[in-house]
């Protein structure tokens, strides 16, 4: 469904770590907005909703809620650390287009 590279997943356990709330996971969701039409969210949860589908990417959890479920289908969420910048980035197949900062598609 989604995948987390080793980087993410390690941004993902120091994001955890360094909460100062309990966390059990990382939500990612797909909002309407952005420049492309869709943006990515993000963010540290303490318990999945209700309906959410719950993905193991090792021992770190991704939740999903089910609207967003078909737009992240074979989503690889990676962690880049660069000259320019540094964050989350997503290689998501069913985007027709994305942005340049590559946190909205369309």
């Amino acid at each position: 469904m989604i995948q987390l590279t080793n980087a993410a997943r390690d941004a993902v356990r120091s994001a955890i770590a360094g909460s100062s709330n309990p966390a059990e996971g990382i939500r990612i969701m797909v909002e309407a907005g952005g420049c492309s039409g869709f943006k990515y969210m993000m963010g540290l949860v303490s318990a999945p909703e209700k309906d959410d589908i719950v993905v193991l990417c090792d021992d770190v959890k991704v939740f999903v809620d089910r609207e967003s479920s078909p737009h992240l289908e074979g989503t690889t969420v990676d962690f880049v650390v660069s000259l320019e910048q540094s964050g989350f980035s997503f290689d998501n197949p069913n985007a027709a287009s994305k942005c340049s900062c590559g946190k909205s598609f369309n």
